[in-house]
């Protein structure tokens, strides 16, 4: 026979999972988390459930999924189904947009390059430029 283990309050679940109690008031706001109720005094209760989706939220964010996209994921969850396809596409979704990130990263990377090979001396003239290097250059 399972034994059901008694709810823990909010700032035992902070302690065990490190992460801080408005965290996790927060993450409960949103939608992400079940509580199990309150205590008389209003203190949160969760079932020892929530460790597993605390390692998860953690875990997506960590991949750069957003919370509201957590959330989505997490009410296919919810609803009795893996959300595994979901979330494959949203992280091919991530990685073409760090790859253009990292395209655009590039260009910039070279024409610092650019700018700082062909540093140039304080103009005689000071007064007229605030810095000659940035002015000339070719920038939209």
């Amino acid at each position: 026979m399972l034994t059901q283990e008694k709810p823990k309050l909010i700032g035992a679940i902070a302690k065990q999972s490190d992460i801080p109690i408005r965290t996790i008031r927060y993450y409960d706001d949103l939608g992400l988390l079940k509580t199990n109720g309150r205590t008389e005094g209003g203190y949160r209760l969760f079932d020892s459930d929530v460790f597993v989706r605390l390692k998860f939220i953690k875990r997506a964010q960590n991949l750069g999924l957003s919370l509201s996209e957590i959330k989505e994921f997490l009410e296919v969850h919810d609803r009795g189904n893996l959300p595994c396809d979901h979330i494959k596409l949203k992280l091919e979704e991530k990685l073409l947009a760090i790859e253009q990130h990292i395209q655009q990263l590039q260009i910039l990377k070279q024409e610092l390059k650019g700018l700082l090979s062909g540093w140039q001396k304080i103009p005689e003239q000071p007064e007229e430029t605030i810095c000659p290097i940035i002015e000339r250059a070719d920038i939209p």
